[in-house]
C-alpha cells in the first residue's frame, strides 16, 4: 500500500475503498507470500486453528492470530501484528508491531503502530440506535459530517485501550492515547 497517497485521503475515505487497496497491493506482493483465493498470507506467518479469513486480505510477515479470530471484507495486517483468539476484524488495516488481545471487535478502522487493545476492547463501527447513522467526527474542536454509515476509529500510534473499553463510531485517537478500562469514547454526541 502506498503510504504517502493514503495519508492525503481522510480515514474514512481510505476504510471505503480498503477492499481495493487490499486488492491493488495484493499485486504488488513478492513470492514470500501464498495466495489463493484473493488471500495473502506471509510464509512467517502463524495462524492457528479455526482462523476464518474472507477476502481481500493480507496477512504480513511475522504476523500471529489465535484461534477462531475471523476477518471479515477487507483486512490488511502490517508486520509483527498480534491478533488473539475469538477476535473479529473487519474492513480494517492494522500497523506494525500492533497487538490486540482476544474477543476484541475492530470495524472498519485504521489502527496505528505499536497500538495495544486489551481483551475485550471494541471498536464500533456503526450507530444501530440512532435515526441518523451517518458517522460524525471530532476534529480540532469541529464536527465534520463523514458521509458515511460505517466507520470506527483512527488510532494514533503508541495508543493503549484498556479491557472493554468502547470506542464510538468516529473515534479519533492521538498518538499515545490511553484509554482505560471500561471508558466509553464518544466524541462527536448526536
Amino acid at each position: 500500500m502506498n503510504i504517502e497517497t493514503l495519508e492525503q485521503r481522510n480515514p474514512w475515505e481510505i476504510i471505503c475503498d480498503v477492499k481495493s487497496l487490499i486488492e491493488k497491493a495484493m499485486t504488488e506482493l513478492d513470492d514470500n507470500y501464498t495466495i489463493d483465493g484473493g488471500i495473502a498470507i506471509h510464509k512467517t506467518a502463524i495462524i492457528e486453528a479455526g482462523v476464518t479469513l474472507k477476502a481481500p486480505a493480507i496477512i504480513n510477515e511475522n504476523c500471529f492470530i489465535g484461534a477462531h479470530a475471523y476477518f471479515r471484507e477487507g483486512v490488511f495486517l502490517d508486520k509483527n501484528v498480534k491478533i488473539g483468539p475469538g477476535c473479529e476484524i473487519k474492513g480494517t488495516i492494522i500497523c506494525s508491531h500492533t497487538a490486540i488481545a482476544h474477543f476484541n471487535y475492530v470495524g472498519n478502522s485504521i489502527i496505528g503502530q505499536h497500538v495495544n487493545f486489551e481483551a475485550g476492547a471494541i471498536a464500533a463501527n456503526h450507530y444501530n440506535e440512532r435515526k441518523s447513522k451517518e458517522i460524525r467526527v471530532k476534529f480540532k474542536g469541529k464536527i465534520i459530517n463523514t458521509g458515511v454509515s460505517k466507520f470506527g476509529a483512527l488510532v494514533g500510534d503508541g495508543s493503549k485501550i484498556g479491557a472493554n473499553a468502547v470506542l464510538s463510531p468516529g473515534t479519533l485517537l492521538e498518538k499515545n492515547t490511553i484509554v482505560k478500562r471500561l471508558e466509553l469514547v464518544e466524541q462527536a454526541k448526536e
